[in-house]
């Protein structure tokens, strides 16, 4: 530790939990305070697979997230050399990962992006990371709609940055420093100030900050420079110091080695299990180890031995499979319950509409008989016919006692009587004796009635008096 005045902060990993590192601060000689937390993923999730991930989060509030890195490697890619082709007797090699140039830390509150890229060294200057920091970070308070509706000052093209930079301090060691370069657009001035020293990074467990030069760095987030110090340098010490497989979470490949295949970069090859990659093949030509193939030998047509598979692909792919089963299971299982559930919704309303519909035809029932007592109808057989209905008639009112008798016509003149009419001694007209007046039908009416064959007619409707002779007006 540089000096127990300035503040330190201090990596503390634990085999009982390695997907967490609480990081703990100490200023001005006090005690430990845990401040951060580092959180990786889980390796066994799909998610994590071929990636290097880091966040960086409260330690009294684990849900409260400063920043995050996320790193994919990059791969070479396949040689064309029809030498080193046949030299693998045409079985195209596996990809090798390769650590990418740069990484990008994002910030969250205010939300920004910085860029750390890995510089490489030349003849007079060693590797280095450089990343830069806004001046202005935050929006200043308006009350103008027009003001609100611009981008974040962080994120402005327009915004003067501060460089930073990350040094090894020397060629072999781990160990790093974080100066302050200037600002951007003072490269090529010649009155250009020196690097300035703002952290140091020491074994790869603590980190310093040089507070006494904090003064000259003019920035408005301090917070945001601490998280990226924080996060960058642990990245870099991961990806580009101890990269390996593991730390990419990057399965063995099932094949050896092969022959050099072209990169896309000039970042080291990923190592496996904490060892250098085995050197590249160039050609099968000058191998003497090799042995030439017998052409003379005809080709074996058995059957092939089954090809080697890894063990840890193999695992994966079997608890793919399982989880998968179950995923299925759980699904035909639900279908079935959900069927259930529809089949006994489906019969309650069958029951309720049988129910209902017996309920209408008792009710239909009740208002037939009703309606057959009100205007005495007869009840329907069973036997008659289905389309047969029953016909309702309003009750009669009650007849009158009437004398009904056949229509009588009123007697006429003699002077315009009917032939069959002739005077009798009385002078009163009267039937022909000897052609008899003929019987008239008897008629229905409900006023009229007949007493017998006589011509006199009684009229119940009159009171019973006799009709009145009728006198001719011409005599």
């Amino acid at each position: 530790m540089l000096d127990e005045n300035l503040p330190t902060f201090f990596f503390k990993a634990s085999t009982d939990t390695p997907l967490s590192i609480p990081i703990f601060l100490r200023q001005d000689g006090s005690d430990l305070i845990p401040e951060y937390l580092f959180r990786r993923p889980d390796p066994n999730l799909p998610a994590s697979k071929n990636c290097y991930a880091l966040a960086l989060y409260d330690s009294f509030n684990p849900e409260v997230l400063y920043a995050e890195v996320l790193v994919q490697p990059e791969w070479t890619q396949p040689s064309l050399s029809q030498a080193e082709v046949r030299a693998q007797n045409g079985i195209p090699p596996s990809p090798v990962p390769i650590v990418p140039n740069a990484f990008t830390i994002r910030l969250y509150n205010p939300d920004q992006q910085v860029l750390v890229k890995q510089i490489a060294g030349s003849w007079n200057s060693s590797t280095h990371w450089e990343f830069e920091m806004p001046q202005i970070s935050f929006r200043a308070p308006s009350a103008s709609a027009l003001d609100r509706s611009q981008n974040d000052p962080a994120t402005s093209d327009f915004t003067p940055r501060v460089a930073f930079k990350w040094k090894k301090d020397g060629k072999f060691s781990k160990d790093m420093s974080c100066f302050l370069a200037g600002k951007s657009g003072t490269e090529g001035r010649r009155n250009k100030e020196p690097d300035i020293p703002v952290a140091m990074f020491k074994g790869g467990r603590d980190l310093t900050i040089y507070q006494p030069n904090m003064h000259r760095v003019d920035v408005e987030d301090f917070k945001g420079l601490e998280v990226i110090l924080l996060l960058s340098a642990a990245v870099i010490k991961d990806i580009f110091f101890n990269a390996s497989r593991e730390m990419f979470n990057i399965s063995s490949p099932n094949t050896t080695p092969g022959p050099s295949r072209k990169r896309i970069n000039s970042g080291s090859a990923i190592r496996e299990n904490g060892r250098p990659a085995i050197s590249p093949i160039i050609s099968g030509g000058i191998m003497p180890s090799l042995t030439p193939h017998n052409t003379s030998q005809p080709l074996s047509t058995g059957p092939s031995p089954p090809s080697t598979v890894n063990p840890r692909a193999q695992r994966e792919i079997d608890a793919e499979t399982a989880r998968l089963k179950a995923l299925v299971a759980a699904e035909e299982k639900e279908r079935r319950r959900l069927e259930l559930l529809e089949e006994e919704r489906i019969k309650k309303m069958l029951k309720e509409e049988e129910r209902e519909q017996r309920r209408r035809d008792a009710g239909i029932a009740r208002e037939t008989e009703r309606l057959r007592k009100q205007y005495g109808v007869l009840p329907v057989h069973e036997g008659s016919a289905g389309g047969q209905r029953v016909q309702f008639t309003p009750p009669q009112a009650p007849q009158r006692p009437t004398i009904q008798a056949p229509y009588a016509r009123v007697p006429v003149p003699m002077s315009t009587g009917p032939a069959n009419y002739s005077m009798s001694s009385n002078g009163r007209p009267g039937g022909s004796s000897s052609q008899p007046r003929p019987q008239q039908q008897q008629q229905g009416g409900p006023y009229m009635q007949s007493f017998g064959h006589g011509t006199a007619i009684s009229s119940g409707f009159f009171g019973g008096k006799k009709a009145q002779k009728k006198r001719s007006v011409f005599f």
